[in-house]
């Protein structure tokens, strides 16, 4: 591990946590050997905040048998004990608050209030549900189905999860993977991206503390080529749960197939955000913007699409781009800042390179550019707002993952809702109107794993988040992803001790 001391150590004293390793397999950290490193970087600055060894193939093999040896004991836990160590969990996620935010806005660039008040509240408030979840895990009840036969099902843990979370979220995506996982009686092998493997560690380290068993939880960094590939065609890793692009989903699924393994896709997005022409036009306005840049734009559900219907339209165009203009770039850590940099200067030229493309066909009513000074040095990008784009260009269809909103008209509610489901993607999507059958009609038919009305992007953990057609399959949070990471048998009783005799003289007559 080296600490080139370029970061802020006021920020977060990262190097200090990890000088170990940025592996933490059965119970503690330690280096990879891969043979190469990976630099975690502060997308505000560009300094260097730490750099690691990756994790190769063995690391993965390492941590894999880790989980595996420790799956009987976790397995064989009662809920009552996996929900105490959950609840435990919980209060020392709450006392290491500050530390995880600052840890995670220095490794994604956000600004510390969102870390503050929205990422690691989050993941506390998961962890707790996840505890008390614990202990409801149900099958069916004993019934006769069939002559003198009782039957019953249980709902039993897989084995051995293999993970793979994405860079905008790392610290609540390590919690949606690794807590329905392990309160189901799992054990897992996380891989965080490794731009941002942080929070993810602090996350392992916590449970550890909290007296999960070592083993239960471990964290390989390494890249996906390498670790995430050797991870999901593991033959002792049971099921895959993976969140990223669409693209990166295929080649998980295409890996995961060969050993037959369970498979959970949470995948890319491109949410509409419909506007009817009965909705309030300030809440709309103020609702798009926030719904477009939150995290940067970096989120699978950011609002990215808005529909309008014509008689709003100009108003809403305009009301947005002010509202747009008004949004403060800064310092991730200074109290003013509402929004930071992209994730680096390669993907903040990746989302310039679509606004850029996109002039050739559409108007950029404001930003669209990178802003100067202090700022330069980090990946920073003007919020966006692009209006006459046609329906089937790039900037509409494609998945820009940074801080744009793009804006077309409709007339009929009919086209607005078409329009609303004519990309290959459903992962969310928002209805603004005062007609509550309005309203309840969108909610019906466009095609999204979550839809919101007068409303975009708020999240709760009793209520399941994931995506139809091309954004994947299976849920996060909830007591729906819960039962995911579990297997259904059927146990079935000969009351009389004498049916099997029976079955056998049917089959195969006296003898």
């Amino acid at each position: 591990m080296h600490n080139p001391g370029t970061a802020t150590p006021d920020r977060f004293p990262a190097e200090a946590r990890f000088e170990e390793g940025a592996q933490y397999i059965a119970g503690r950290l330690t280096s990879g050997t891969s043979g190469r490193t990976h630099a975690v970087v502060d997308p505000a600055s560009g300094a260097e905040v730490l750099r690691y060894e990756l994790a190769g193939a063995a690391d993965v093999d390492r941590a894999v048998a880790a989980a595996r040896a420790a799956f009987p004991d976790w397995a064989g836990a009662t809920p009552g004990e996996r929900s105490d160590a959950l609840h435990r969990f919980a209060a020392v996620l709450a006392d290491r608050a500050e530390d995880l935010a600052r840890a995670e806005s220095l490794q994604c660039g956000k600004p510390l209030k969102l870390s503050r008040e929205f990422d690691v509240p989050g993941t506390i408030d998961n962890t707790a549900f996840f505890a008390g979840a614990a202990r409801h895990l149900q099958g069916q009840s004993a019934g006769e189905y069939s002559g003198d036969h009782t039957s019953y099902v249980r709902r039993e843990p897989i084995g051995v999860v293999g993970s793979i979370a994405p860079w905008n979220y790392p610290l609540q995506m390590a919690a949606w993977k690794i807590l329905p996982a392990i309160a189901a009686g799992n054990t897992i092998v996380l891989k965080p991206a490794e731009l941002t493997p942080l929070t993810s560690l602090l996350f392992a380290q916590a449970a550890s503390d909290a007296g999960i068993p070592d083993g239960v939880v471990n964290i390989v960094t390494g890249t996906g080529r390498e670790a995430g590939e050797h991870l999901v065609g593991h033959p002792d890793v049971a099921m895959t749960s993976f969140t990223g692009s669409t693209a990166v989903g295929r080649r998980v699924a295409e890996v995961a197939t060969a050993t037959v393994k369970r498979l959970h896709l949470e995948l890319g997005g491109k949410a509409p955000f419909v506007v009817f022409d009965d909705a309030d036009l300030e809440a709309a306005a103020h609702g798009a913007v926030a719904g477009a840049l939150i995290n940067t734009g970096q989120d699978c559900t950011a609002a990215t699409r808005a529909y309008v219907q014509r008689p709003l339209y100009d108003a809403f165009v305009a009301r947005t781009a002010a509202l747009m203009e008004t949004v403060r770039l800064g310092d991730p850590f200074a109290p003013g800042t509402d929004l930071g940099p992209l994730i680096s200067h390669v993907h903040r030229d990746r989302v310039a390179g679509f606004v850029d493309r996109a002039r050739a066909y559409a108007r950029v009513v404001t930003g669209g550019v990178v802003p100067e000074g202090e700022l330069a040095k980090g990946a920073y990008y003007r919020p966006t707002l692009i209006a006459g784009a046609p329906q089937d260009s790039e900037i509409v269809q494609s998945e820009i993952f940074g801080p744009v909103l793009v804006v077309l008209p409709f007339d009929t509610d009919d086209e607005g809702i078409a329009l609303a489901n004519d990309t290959p993607y459903g992962l969310a999507a928002s209805a603004w109107s005062r007609d509550v059958y309005r309203a309840n009609r969108a909610t019906r038919e466009i095609k999204a794993g979550c839809v919101w009305v007068n409303d975009h992007i708020p999240i709760i953990s009793e209520m399941p988040h994931g995506g139809y057609k091309s954004s994947g399959y299976g849920k996060d949070m909830s007591a729906y992803s819960f039962e995911e990471y579990t297997q259904i048998k059927h146990v079935m009783f000969d009351n009389t001790a004498v049916a099997a005799k029976d079955w056998h003289r049917t089959v195969f007559g006296d003898r």
